[in-house]
């Protein structure tokens, strides 16, 4: 009984299309691949991911650094600034000996004198400063100390502007400048 009957004609042929019984086999290496893409589908999200993330914290970094850099990019052109003050500048030059000069004759191209030159103000031969001094002298203050011109006993002790260096004549030391 537990035959089946046997098919004649146009039934028969479409049997013959069709198999008897349906195969497990065939299904189980779609199921396989649909799984592996799955997975490969997500790993390759995952690694996406944390390359994305790594690169925001690097981002940050380095925005961090840029912002730090720029800060101290302002702090030292702030110094900069402070140490080219005219102020600032007529200050250290007293400082290191040096007195302003007169009034001064620029020469001609055709060797002719023009202006009147004058000396520098002569100064005290106890404002005078050895070699040996000079170099003993501070350099720049840093960003964090005084500064002489901002205390006003420290103004009280720079030294009066002199001539020349002793044995020097005034006129010789009276600079000219060409073409003007």
């Amino acid at each position: 009984m537990s035959r089946k009957p046997r098919l004649k004609g146009r039934a028969a042929r479409l049997a013959r299309l069709f198999p008897a019984r349906p195969r497990q086999a065939a299904r189980t290496p779609f199921v396989l691949l649909v799984v592996l893409l799955l997975g490969g589908g997500l790993i390759g999200l995952l690694v996406l991911n944390s390359a994305l993330s790594e690169g925001s914290f690097e981002m940050d970094d380095l925005q961090k650094d840029t912002k730090s850099l720029t800060d101290e990019e302002q702090a030292l052109q702030r110094d900069i600034d402070s140490y080219s003050a005219p102020d600032a500048l007529q200050r250290r030059a007293r400082e290191l000996g040096m007195v302003p000069g007169g009034d001064p004759a620029f020469l001609d191209p055709n060797g002719t004198v023009k202006g009147v030159p004058s000396a520098a103000a002569p100064r005290s031969p106890a404002a005078v400063r050895p070699p040996e001094a000079l170099a003993t002298l501070p350099a720049f203050p840093s960003a964090g100390t005084a500064t002489a011109a901002a205390s006003p006993t420290a103004a009280a002790t720079v030294p009066e502007p002199a001539a020349t260096a002793p044995g020097v004549s005034p006129t010789a030391a009276t600079p000219t400048t060409p073409g003007r």
